[in-house]
């Protein structure tokens, strides 16, 4: 070693180890020293490296995501600078109350300078209950937008919120400090309009709360956003006296115009590679599968249920999720998201004047990183085309919310489309609107070729104008004892003309219709799915006596509880008796599954089918009239424990069908209407009188 060589080892050396050798230190010495400085190093990376392989082996729980901390003490630096905190929670499955819910916050803001304002996703607000009760005897004011799902039930991301809220109730008046106002967003066609947000305006009130307006009941079968807007008018009084000084208590506020929406938009070159979401079959790190990380699997089998005479077609599917993970109980829901089909995709894109080609990203941004409004959803990942986005994320189809109408008067070059928007989206146009658009069944994409001249930028296109594309969610026609690694579906097609003359096609059903499933090694059709679990199961004892009622589609999830039931009788249960009332057309052109079911009552599965064929005879004949038929029998089944299951249409069967078992009670118990009603509330308290309607 050359002495140049060796004075530089001992500097490194000495500033490696941070120590000094003086100068009398021999090659030999800096000879171990080095070699046992990178001995130590090496083993260092080692022990690094395995333990990271470890932690890296370690399987993961699932924890779902929650609001950071730091949120609590923004809180506290805004109620320290003399804010009043004012919180926003919503419950939503479609996006509308959410919508909502930002739109109030985003007024707020603008009106009272003391406000500081939170919206909060009901599920986010808390880890546990105990959280949601901590948190909850803090606020002061807040507003709750929930809407009514299903029969009756709170919205996915309000179940958890509800349960804890409204059962096992004995906390007394804990909420004297608190004030609040309660919107709720429900459907007048369906049994329990609006029951989730009476529910919670009514137990606001017992456990203490003072109500600052009345309760809004919005009714999506007219014009929710009037019923909004109504509601909205009455909170501003109330929140003056709260929220306004004193000395700008006399004076007037200025009328509020919200901002419309709108991303910030990126168009990249053809050099920039689309980062299109063809997502995962494999839950990944700590996401399990659900409606915001569905898993994509391939569609296994697919075939026509109707028979070669009907002018209608109805669907077998059969997703394939085996190795994914999936797993799903009998008369579990699947939400499945599906694509735009590439002629509606044509025409939104010439509607748009834009190149279906073009690779463009969202940002909820500006460049300098500050936020364009709360009111911004996330965006759809991108890089991406227009093609997949009009195809994947937007809905072209339904008729526009006065939201969109609004938007698009902003961006019509013509004066007259401009103030026909603006008209139709106003409270004085409230009876044009609903004809012209509801009533009508006019699409978004029917509304805008009716305005050429509206024509919004893409960033208000996806920000304001086109809803996100929401997954279709279907009865599971299938038990896993019987079809573990298949999930089916039974899926009418949706066809058919609009009262303007438009034939209507429904997105996922027309999808399943065209669907290739996978045969040899052949491409076959995928779709993103995910199961959303249902409270519509079989009682656990089996012995005790079932009566289904699902005429058309309304069979799917009893065609699972079927094979659940065979699978069973094979394991040795002792069954019960099992009523299934079937209803259609006609047995020559939609009886679906007919052998399946002649099957369950060869083997005892089903100890009755009962029949309705609706255009057979002279007159009309549906389940509902069978029912009355076998009244001393259906009620002799219910008395002995018995379970009553309703599957289908809610605005038509499902209604018909509650009130004749209403009739039933009344004539078998001999008793009045009252009396009779609360029997039937009876059974549904007791889980006893289940209903799966849409």
């Amino acid at each position: 070693m050359s002495t140049g060589s060796g004075s530089d080892l001992v500097k490194f050396v000495e500033s490696a180890l941070g120590v000094s050798l003086g100068d009398s230190v021999t090659d030999t010495v800096i000879l171990i020293a080095t070699t046992s400085f990178a001995v130590v190093i090496g083993l260092l990376v080692l022990v690094w490296k395995k333990s990271s392989s470890d932690r890296s082996k370690e399987v993961k729980p699932v924890v779902p995501l929650k609001p950071l901390s730091a949120k609590d003490e923004d809180d506290e630096a805004d109620i320290a600078a003399g804010k009043t905190k004012v919180t926003v929670f919503y419950g939503t499955q479609t996006g509308t109350a959410e919508g909502f819910a930002k739109a109030l916050a985003e007024e707020i803001k603008a009106r009272y300078e003391k406000a500081a304002v939170k919206v909060i996703d009901l599920d986010d607000y808390a880890m546990d209950d105990e959280q949601y009760e901590e948190k909850l005897k803090k606020e002061t004011l807040v507003f709750f937008m929930v809407a009514t799902y299903g029969d009756g039930e709170p919205t996915d991301n309000a179940a958890r919120f509800y349960k804890w809220f409204t059962e096992g109730n004995d906390r007394g008046p804990w909420l004297r400090q608190l004030k609040f106002g309660v919107f709720g967003l429900g459907n007048r066609q369906y049994e329990h309009f609006n029951k989730i947000g009476i529910v919670v305006d009514e137990e606001l009130c017992k456990q203490g709360g003072a109500r600052l307006v009345p309760l809004g009941l919005g009714d999506d079968d007219q014009c929710i956003e009037d019923d909004f807007t109504a509601w909205r008018e009455l909170v501003w009084p109330e929140l003056d006296q709260l929220l306004r000084d004193e000395d700008d208590a006399n004076t007037v506020s200025t009328p509020y115009t919200a901002a419309i929406p709108e991303y910030r938009v990126m168009i990249h070159g053809p050099t920039v590679t689309s980062s299109v979401d063809n997502y995962s079959n494999m839950p990944n790190g700590n996401a399990s599968f659900d409606i915001h990380h569905p898993c994509r699997v391939n569609v296994a089998v697919r075939r026509e249920l109707h028979k070669p005479d009907s002018d209608r077609s109805c669907i077998h599917l059969e997703f394939d999720v085996s190795g994914t993970g999936i797993t799903y109980e009998t008369g579990d829901h699947v939400g499945v998201y599906v694509e735009n089909c590439d002629e509606t995709v044509e025409e939104a894109g010439k509607l748009l004047g834009q190149s279906l080609e073009l690779l463009f990203s969202l940002h909820t941004h500006n460049e300098d990183g500050t936020p364009r409004g709360s009111s911004l959803t996330p965006p759809f990942p991108g890089p991406c085309t227009l093609r997949t986005a009009l195809a994947r994320y937007a809905d072209l189809l339904n008729p526009p919310r006065k939201a969109a109408l609004i938007a698009l008067a902003a961006h019509a070059t013509e004066p007259s489309e401009a103030e026909r928007l603006k008209f139709l989206s106003s409270p004085q146009g409230k009876d044009d609107y609903s004809q012209w658009v509801v009533a009508s069944q006019r699409s978004l994409l029917e509304v805008m070729a009716e305005f050429p001249s509206a024509t919004p930028p893409i960033g208000v296109f996806f920000a304001a104008v086109a809803p996100h594309l929401q997954p279709r969610y279907y009865s599971i026609s299938s038990s896993p004892r019987f079809a573990p690694d298949r999930v089916h579906v039974t899926c009418a097609l949706v066809y058919g003309p609009t009262p303007t003359g438009r034939i209507h096609k429904g997105v996922c059903s027309t999808w399943m219709k065209n669907a290739i499933p996978l045969e040899g090694n052949g491409d076959c059709s995928w779709a993103p799915i995910f199961i959303r679990p249902s409270n519509f199961k079989l009682p656990a004892n089996p012995s005790v006596p079932i009566i289904m009622v699902g005429p058309g589609t309304g069979l799917a999830p009893f065609r699972g509880f079927l094979q659940e039931r065979m699978a069973l009788k094979q394991d040795g249960a002792l069954l019960g008796p099992a009523l299934l009332f079937f209803g259609c057309r006609n047995r020559r052109m939609d009886f679906i599954y007919e052998d399946e079911l002649n099957n369950f009552v060869e083997e005892g599965v089903i100890s009755e089918l009962i029949l309705a064929f609706s255009r057979e005879g002279p007159q009309k004949e549906y389940v509902q009239h069978k029912m009355m038929d076998k009244a001393a029998q259906l009620w002799s089944l219910l008395s002995k424990e018995g379970y009553l299951y309703v599957c289908g249409d809610a605005k038509g069967m499902a209604r018909d069908v509650h009130r004749t078992f209403h009739t039933i009670v009344q004539e078998q118990e001999n008793v009045d209407s009252s009396k009779a009603e609360s029997i039937v509330k009876k059974f549904q308290m007791e889980g006893r009188y289940l209903r799966d309607v849409w």
